[in-house]
């Protein structure tokens, strides 16, 4: 309804009217004058003017009074509401200025900004007139701190309690945390909301009593100021490696987040775990926050309750000597999985996982303080050498990597269905040649013509291992057009095995067994075998059974001590840890991170999706280089894509739908069931972002790609 202006005593009154859908001003000019009727008013939906009692100059002066209520710190009076008579053309800085003014508290207002509540955003740009944000006579407006006391909960399950940028995105916000936590790679950490667990919450709200680690009483300590450490202590950096050239420990000292948390006994870990299907995987990821807008965006309220944890399970350049902090965050974070059973393993598997466990919580209790610092100093020479790449050219390169597997070796393989058969295996002749693997009928043959040859860049190599039945499988995942094909090879003993799964993912990556750190891949292997196995090294005793002084059953998942006597489990864990015996603290636990990564499903996100074109739901599986198409019904993996034969990706914002295109014309569309699609977007352009990492850039990251990468266009 449009409203008319009125004269009054000869002169005409003109009214503001206000447009609520395009956010403008619109000045209706209505006059009526020799009875007739003149009018300029957009389309839109008007308002009736208050009938206050304003003075008419007032109103050609376009002004109106707009409310704001301020937000004190903690501790001080409570939130006041003012209400000030401004003009679209005032700037935020101006309002700032004009509300502090009519405030007259003496108290540092630097940290405060405006908040906007109807449209849930931060006026951070100070310069932007009231006109050019929209605001008008009805926006409710919150002069408040942009920093806040957030709860956070470590990967170790320890509960902190500190002070975080409310304002800004969120990716900046968990850098801050952790260069005050010193966890270097914020990158591969966000935050996540806890999982909806309303028995959990009911039993809480009784009886619970969280032990909260307040950061910011230990950092700025009584009126002081600042991060955890002093910023004074910065590290300086090799201009050519970008490593820190001195120890954290040298320029931070101790940090108790470098601890290892004491294991939980059975019974609290009992109340913790809860068996979860790939449907509840699905939900529970759906939580991870958005990168590119601020906690308040989000609806995190004050003393809210968020996870820190590693969100992309690429863990770049881990150092003990400068990471003691972010390795003791990422075992912890592996632990857990594995007691609460969110990756799943073998029993073998979850054997080492308990003898390396039980080492490590052993040298916490007796050792002495950690000092990184008396760790050996790497010979620059010898790190050079180390990262540099043997080219070899000529023919002789050729004879040299087949002669490597020239001699007689029982490998065998087969070609598998997606289900499994009872198909034996079938003995071939095989040659290893730069990136490829070939195999012939018999060694006579391998001069002529292969029977089948298969490129491995690119490939993914699964280890396929029982130590204890003397099983020792490579998986290879081949990328073709419209997915990866599997390939399974046989070896005959661990020697054998080492070599040929250390050329594989050599050649997975492009290089070729010339390349320097062969002989280093394989020795891993071949210690991670060792500490695989359940039997103890020959000529040692058995173990004794009463020098375990902590309980077996806080070391695996609940349900797996439920299939095994105490006594049992004891005897086996024992019999594990004799092979790792040897090992120091941080070596336990960098062991654990790698056998933690080496699980078939280590690093999958599972998301619950539509594809285009299907009626039913799909479970859509996120890993750092591939995305698996899953059966929801039996968990077992339809298609496969990889990452390095996508073109490109895009998000069609108004249906939710992703859209991926590959190489050989493989274009793939899906709409997110179980989360919004900006989560699974953000995931696809942080892997890629990752990839581009290399040390020589100092540790600074390129967050304007990152937000490129990750952000949309919404």
């Amino acid at each position: 309804m449009y409203w008319l202006t009125e004269v009054v005593r000869g002169a005409a009154v003109s009214l503001q009217r206000r447009c609520r859908k395009s956010l403008l001003y619109w000045w209706p000019a209505c006059l009526l004058t020799a009875g007739k009727l003149h009018w300029d008013v957009p389309m839109g939906c008007l308002e009736t003017p208050n009938p206050a009692m304003i003075s008419a100059a007032e109103y050609g002066e376009t002004s109106w009074e707009l409310s704001v209520q301020v937000d004190l710190r903690e501790g001080e009076m409570e939130s006041m509401k003012f209400k000030l008579r401004v003009k679209g053309d005032l700037h935020i800085g101006g309002l700032m200025l004009k509300l502090v003014e009519k405030i007259k508290a003496p108290q540092d207002w630097s940290d405060h900004a405006l908040w906007w509540e109807q449209r849930k955003c931060w006026l951070l740009k100070t310069h932007w007139t009231l006109d050019k944000y929209g605001i008008q006579a009805d926006a409710e407006l919150r002069y408040t701190p942009q920093h806040k006391p957030l709860l956070l909960q470590l990967p170790n399950m320890k509960n902190i309690k500190m002070t975080v940028s409310f304002s800004s995105v969120v990716f900046k916000a968990v850098t801050e945390i952790c260069q005050i936590l010193n966890i270097r790679r914020s990158e591969e950490l966000s935050l996540l909301r806890p999982p909806d667990d309303h028995k959990k919450k009911k039993k809480k709200d009784k009886n619970s009593h969280e032990d909260i680690w307040d950061i910011d009483l230990l950092s700025r300590g009584p009126g002081g100021s600042g991060p955890m450490y002093s910023k004074t202590m910065t590290a300086t950096y090799d201009p050519e490696n970008g490593m820190p050239m001195s120890a954290t420990s040298l320029w931070f000292g101790e940090n108790p987040l470098a601890e290892s948390q004491p294991n939980l006994p059975p019974a609290e870990l009992a109340k913790m775990y809860q068996p979860l299907s790939l449907t509840d995987k699905a939900v529970n990821n759906a939580g991870w926050l958005d990168s590119s807008r601020s906690l308040m965006e989000q609806d995190v309220q004050e003393d809210d309750k968020l996870l820190l944890r590693f969100k992309y399970n690429v863990f770049f350049d881990l150092n003990p000597k400068y990471d003691a902090v972010r390795i003791t965050q990422l075992y912890e974070q592996a632990r857990w999985s594995i007691l609460l059973e969110e990756i799943d393993c073998t029993e073998e598997e979850m054997l080492m996982f308990a003898s390396l466990q039980y080492h490590i919580c052993k040298l916490t209790i007796s050792s002495e303080p950690l000092d990184n610092s008396n760790e050996p100093e790497i010979d620059e020479v010898e790190a050079a050498l180390s990262n540099l790449e043997v080219t070899l050219e000529g023919g002789h390169t050729d004879r040299i990597l087949v002669n490597i597997f020239l001699v007689k070796h029982s490998t065998s393989w087969t070609k598998v269905p997606k289900r499994l058969t009872l198909k034996p295996y079938k003995e071939y002749w095989f040659v290893f040649k730069d990136t490829t693997i070939s195999y012939f009928k018999n060694k006579e043959a391998s001069h002529g013509e292969p029977i089948e040859q298969f490129h491995l860049r690119g490939c993914e190599v699964v280890p396929d291992v029982n130590v204890t039945d003397k099983k020792f499988g490579i998986k290879l995942l081949l990328p073709v057009a419209d997915g990866m094909n599997e390939v399974y090879i046989r070896c005959d003993n661990e020697t054998q095995y080492a070599k040929w799964k250390a050329a594989c993912i050599l050649a997975s990556k492009g290089k070729t067994m010339a390349y320097s750190s062969y002989k280093s891949e394989v020795k891993n292997i071949q210690s991670f075998l060792q500490m695989k196995s359940l039997a103890p090294p020959p000529g040692q005793a058995a173990p004794d059974l009463e020098a375990m002084e902590m309980n077996a059953e806080c070391f695996v998942s609940p349900r797996y001590a439920k299939k095994h006597k105490t006594k049992q489990l004891t005897a086996r864990i024992l019999e594990a840890h004799q092979n790792i015996a040897r090992l120091s603290l941080t070596e336990a636990k960098m062991r654990f991170i790698q056998a933690w990564q080496s699980l078939p499903e280590f690093g999958i996100n599972y998301y619950i999706v539509r594809f285009k074109g299907s009626r039913k739901d799909e479970i859509l599986g996120i890993s750092y280089n591939r995305l698996i198409r899953i059966d929801m019904s039996s968990g077992l993996p339809v298609t496969t894509w990889r990452f390095a034969n996508m073109k490109q990706w895009n998000v069609n914002w108004e249906i939710r739908q992703v859209t991926i295109e590959f190489d050989q014309n493989v274009t793939i569309a899906f709409c997110c069931v179980s989360c919004d699609c900006k989560v699974v977007h953000e995931f696809i352009g942080g892997y890629i972002f990752l990839s581009t990492r290399s040390k020589d850039q100092n540790e600074t990251l390129d967050e304007e790609l990152f937000h490129k990468l990750t952000g949309g266009q919404e």
